[in-house]
């Protein structure tokens, strides 16, 4: 086997995403044939010597991916220091090692969330520069403008940058509510609730129903299923 960045050969070792696996090295947490590794280097998983936190590197897992559609009310992460429910705690304790959420959903948000130990797959569906859609049908108080929903489709100044453009439709307004199907392409933290309390709208409820080609399909909340590998191998080629 050709050396490879030490961040790559972490992540497809199952056990953390190559984000994770980068962050490992840089806190002094990864060694390199006995000695602290250097953040970009390369290596060769066959010849050089991995530690991490004092331990070896497991062989690598077959990948999994599992759909999972979040209810309201859990926290998408691996473990909460406030003793919440977890996405993980949704699966099977067997079926837990190695597994970590792809990107977040809010605590008061639900639908489609992507658990799984494949780095690759992670570090392309949470990097902006893949540019992978997701699909949300978003609820928000009162009955925005067309021009308001322009300006959100071209972008909206968030955080000193504009937002990527997205699209935006209605699909129903009733009761002083509008239901509104949004795609986006990026994904910063509370994004769509950010911007529809920015023009006035508050959200009432948001649920994510799709992730790049992957839907929910009926799965319903609470639930998981394993993807089988055709489902999700295109992200990744």
């Amino acid at each position: 086997m050709s050396a490879n960045r030490l961040q790559k050969i972490i992540s497809d070792s199952g056990l953390f995403s190559r984000r994770k696996a980068d962050l490992l090295i840089r806190q002094g947490r990864v060694t390199l044939n006995g000695r602290r590794a250097i953040p970009g280097e390369k290596a060769d998983p066959i010849f050089d010597h991995i530690l991490v936190d004092g331990r070896d590197l497991p062989k690598k897992l077959n990948h999994k991916v599992f759909l999972l559609n979040k209810p309201y009310g859990v926290i998408s992460s691996c473990q909460d220091n406030h003793g919440r429910k977890t996405i993980l705690s949704l699966i099977p304790s067997h079926l837990r090692l190695g597994m970590h959420p792809v990107g977040r959903l809010d605590f008061d948000s639900r639908g489609a969330i992507l658990l799984t130990n494949n780095g690759n797959l992670t570090l392309r569906l949470t990097h902006p520069k893949y540019s992978h859609t997701k699909t949300y049908l978003v609820c928000v108080n009162g009955q925005p403008s067309q021009s308001i929903l322009d300006n959100w489709r071209k972008g909206i100044l968030l955080d000193g940058k504009m937002t990527m453009p997205a699209k935006i439709e209605i699909l129903d307004k009733v009761n002083r509510m509008t239901l509104l199907k949004v795609i986006l392409k990026e994904g910063r933290n509370r994004q769509i609730r950010r911007i529809a309390a920015l023009i006035g709208h508050p959200v009432q409820d948001l649920q994510r129903i799709s992730i790049s080609n992957i839907n929910l399909n009926g799965l319903q909340e609470g639930e998981w299923r394993e993807l089988k590998t055709k489902e999700w191998i295109s992200i990744i080629n």
